[in-house]
């Protein structure tokens, strides 16, 4: 196991999201993420409509992205999959973006 094997299974969701905000904003992207919060029930986030929306919207006027941050090893849900499909139409662009591909550099690059 490499040393970013390692580096990508210790990173949460968390602080993915936090890494391709930065990122985003430095790059001139507007970003909307829509925060989960613990309710007597559970964890809700405020909408109307279906379950699942991606984790992020980036959008520079050139471009429109959506994206579903997964920590590694775990898989969009059915309804995430749903959407991202939904969503997957010219010129919008969709992604599920692990860890792994943060170090890499892929997610730099697609923002580039």
């Amino acid at each position: 196991m490499t040393t970013r094997d390692v580096m990508a299974k210790a990173m949460s969701e968390e602080e993915l999201l936090s890494c391709v905000v930065d990122l985003a904003q430095l790059l001139n992207y507007r970003v909307a993420h829509f925060r989960p919060a613990r309710t007597a029930k559970g964890w809700r986030t405020a909408m109307t409509g279906d379950a699942g929306f991606p984790d992020l919207v980036l959008a520079n006027g050139q471009r429109v992205i959506f994206a579903e941050l997964k920590a590694e090893g775990r898989k969009p849900t059915r309804a995430q999959w749903d959407w991202l499909a939904a969503l997957e139409v010219k010129p919008v662009e969709v992604h599920v973006w692990l860890p792994t591909q943060w170090l890499s550099g892929e997610i730099e690059r697609v923002l580039r």
